[in-house]
């Protein structure tokens, strides 16, 4: 999910500027000399929390998650992983609440009504304040280029599977709102994931609720739904794919047979849970974690031989493909997820993503930690 080295912003993607942006392809991130397997064995001393603590309240719309170890990382039978996905390596993780499904056009709805809030992809642009992110004497770009938009996805024939321009265009007035571009709606929508949301137009949503996003070893052991051992969270097979998750079907990116019943976002919930009870953990839509991409983080955790408890990902980010870009990880794959092409609805496929990306396959879902009710409140 790259716009190149010069990242102006996700809003304007100049002509001038290479569209790095991959649907779910990325570039297998494999540090020198790393050892792909797992280097240490889960400590079974690390006590977390599995039982929601007494006197604490399910939330409305989430579950509980019960805390647990696994190795996080690519399972060894996964032929589909990328680099970047190992080693893989144990963490131990406290329970907490999470959404049953992605977050919806009607409750983010909700919440720009009661707060008023602008996301990113809608905000005007003050050139002023861009250029100081610039190289001096950057010509101011025609008024027509200089409008608020996202990213959208374009379907056709394409000449090269590396090019991700191909199918991707800047389209001004793309938004959560219009999610398709101009003329598009999001009426009758209503339980669609919510997309074309920026990272600081999840934590914006997150604050307003009171909850946060996951980490991304959170998010994994969230995903597996207690099978620690799988490719997917149903097992290793594939073959049940379109049953299970709203992927790309057919020769991407130029034709979809709609074998899973959608050609883009399906509504929340139109698929088999897992075993936790959380929908759409694998397609639909990319979601947003709160730790940093770091090319390194995996071979780094692995190399500790320690079991991490509670991880929160690497301190900083790095991407060995691009040390200038500032990223976060999402997880769980979209729409545009092939199986013969990206297959990142596994459970361990991660991408690394700029903050301020909005695009059209890229929403979120929020987490909240077990907090005992006040008996006694002031």
């Amino acid at each position: 999910m790259k716009i190149g080295k010069l990242i102006w912003n996700t809003r304007i993607l100049l002509l001038s500027i290479t569209v790095l942006l991959g649907s779910c392809k990325e570039k297998s991130v494999t540090p020198k000399n790393q050892d792909n397997q797992i280097t240490s064995k889960i400590e079974e001393s690390i006590p977390v929390i599995t039982e929601i603590p007494t006197g604490t309240e399910i939330p409305e719309g989430m579950v509980w998650i019960p805390g647990g170890s696994f190795n996080q990382g690519a399972v060894s039978s996964d032929h589909m992983s990328m680099g970047h996905e190992k080693p893989s390596h144990p963490v131990a993780v406290d329970g907490f609440f999470m959404d049953i499904s992605e977050v919806t056009n009607a409750q983010y709805a909700k919440f720009t009504k009661e707060t008023g809030y602008i996301t990113l992809a809608e905000r005007k642009i003050d050139w002023e304040e861009m250029k100081k992110q610039l190289p001096a004497g950057t010509p101011k770009p025609h008024d027509s280029i200089l409008q608020p938009g996202s990213l959208v996805f374009r379907m056709g024939v394409v000449t090269n599977l590396q090019d991700y321009s191909q199918w991707w265009k800047w389209t001004v007035g793309a938004n959560w709102k219009q999610p398709n571009g101009p003329g598009s709606s999001i009426k009758g929508k209503d339980n669609e994931p919510v997309v074309h949301i920026a990272y600081e137009d999840a934590i914006a949503y997150c604050e307003w609720a009171g909850r946060r996003l996951p980490t991304e070893a959170e998010w994994e052991h969230a995903a597996r739904g207690g099978n620690t051992s799988g490719i997917h969270y149903w097992g290793d097979s594939a073959e049940t794919l379109s049953n299970n998750a709203n992927t790309w079907t057919g020769e991407f990116p130029r034709t979809n047979d709609q074998e899973d019943g959608h050609e883009r976002r399906a509504p929340v919930m139109s698929y088999p849970s897992n075993g936790y009870g959380l929908h759409d953990m694998a397609g639909n839509v990319w979601e947003w974690t709160s730790d940093w991409y770091n090319s390194n983080y995996y071979r780094e955790q692995a190399a500790t031989g320690k079991t991490q408890h509670n991880p929160k990902g690497a301190t900083r980010a790095f991407n060995s493909n691009n040390p200038y870009a500032v990223e976060k990880v999402i997880k769980g794959g979209s729409f545009l997820c092939s199986a013969s092409y990206c297959a990142s609805y596994r459970v361990s496929a991660r991408m690394a993503t700029s903050l301020d990306s909005a695009l059209e396959h890229l929403g979120f879902r929020t987490v909240l930690d077990a907090k005992p009710k006040d008996k006694n409140p002031s």
